[in-house]
């Protein structure tokens, strides 16, 4: 008998980290029944990423709007998700990390009364507004979720601190080195055009977080300039997020800079070629926190906290902020210090193996065909492996 899982996503990086997992499922066809269903919570670069990985959705919700709200969001999301569940009659439901599709998926799993699991769980910044909304989202869906799969230690710790079954939580590692060591990025650029914004030492930069619009971008984008003015061998390639109002920042402040150049979001294998081919990452992503060490980049992450620690922790990145003087400082020291840099660019990978889909759908397996629980060493040696 096959168990129907629904695999919900609704952004870029959920389908990035969550194809291994609908991977995993399919190849083991005579249990699951993977369901891959979408939001669509950003559209452009969802299909995109979808297409890149060979992956269709059986049913698409289409929630998002122009400057959608996020009350608006989320009111639209739960009943969708709530009625969808009613029509396709899962098993239960995978989701994935902090966005408002996880969080609201989790809500409507519980009011269905299914078998939740969240993938990435136990992130924690433990500041309620950094980053907005996605902390609160990861701590509720703490409270809905049935299975745990954190994808660290730590991440485990944080859980147990808040009162979650130890018996529900598996260190699993972090789907996205999975996505890695699965897509094939050594190739040449999909888009020729990519290759001539190279130059030795390219910085790769992203920003678009809420909590980063406004002064803290601006800030940011003089620090981007400033550099370029004080290395005359530094290239910038700064993507560009399709949220106008990061558009209008960066462009008014960055367009027509020399050596910067702003150009519009690229397929996820040319994403991750452009970051095989920098030299340094500047971002505030959570998922290039993780990507970055993983290919042995070191990352200043443009945030003032990360729910990421281990990277810090490895000494593959440091936190920086959004205060300009301080982004050029530490920025400079990683550019005039090879010794330096090399450490950081040598730093172990804190974020797993490449096996955390094969852990998850190990765990889900048992719980859904009523297999012997994993005992202490069994759990002891998962959480190892």
């Amino acid at each position: 008998m096959s168990h129907k899982i629904v695999v919900m996503v609704g952004t870029r990086p959920e389908v990035i980290k969550m194809a291994p997992v609908v991977r995993e499922l399919r190849r083991r066809s005579d249990t699951f029944e993977p369901l891959l269903v979408t939001t669509a919570q950003h559209r452009e670069l969802l299909d995109q990423t979808l297409a890149a990985f060979g992956l269709a959705t059986c049913a698409d919700l289409d929630l998002m709007t122009r400057d959608q709200r996020l009350p608006d969001l989320t009111g639209r999301a739960i009943p969708a998700v709530y009625d969808l569940f009613d029509r396709l009659a899962p098993d239960g439901v995978l989701i994935h990390g902090d966005t408002t599709t996880a969080f609201t998926t989790a809500l409507a799993g519980f009011y269905k009364g299914l078998l939740v699991g969240h993938v990435e769980a136990g992130l924690r910044s433990y500041q309620r507004e950094s980053p907005f909304p996605e902390e609160m989202n990861r701590r509720l869906i703490g409270n809905l979720a049935e299975l745990h799969f954190a994808p660290t230690h730590r991440a485990r710790l944080n859980l147990l601190n808040e009162g979650i079954d130890p018996a529900s939580i598996w260190v699993t590692g972090n789907t996205v080195v999975d996505a890695l060591q699965q897509f094939p990025h050594d190739m040449p650029f999909d888009d020729p055009s990519l290759t001539p914004l190279l130059a030795q030492r390219t910085l790769l930069v992203t920003a678009h977080r809420r909590e980063t619009l406004g002064p803290p971008l601006v800030s940011i984008c003089r620090a981007l300039r400033t550099i370029t003015e004080s290395f005359e061998d530094v290239r910038i390639v700064f993507p560009l997020h399709p949220n106008p109002r990061v558009r209008e920042i960066v462009g008014g402040e960055l367009c027509g800079a020399p050596r910067i150049s702003l150009i519009e979001p690229v397929s996820y294998g040319d994403f991750l070629r452009l970051m095989q081919r920098s030299y340094l990452i500047l971002t505030d992503s959570g998922g290039m926190q993780e990507e970055a060490p993983s290919m042995g980049k070191p990352v200043l992450v443009l945030r003032e906290t990360t729910e990421r620690p281990e990277l810090l922790e490895s000494g593959a990145g440091v936190l920086v902020g959004t205060d300009a003087a301080h982004i050029v400082r530490c920025t400079s020291r990683l550019l005039r210090h090879r010794g330096l840099y090399d450490r950081m660019a040598a730093a172990p990978n804190p974020f797993g193996d490449g096996r955390a889909a094969a852990r998850i759908v190990d765990v889900l397996e048992r719980r859904l065909t009523g297999a012997a629980p994993c005992d202490q060493h069994d759990r002891l040696a998962l959480a190892a492996s």
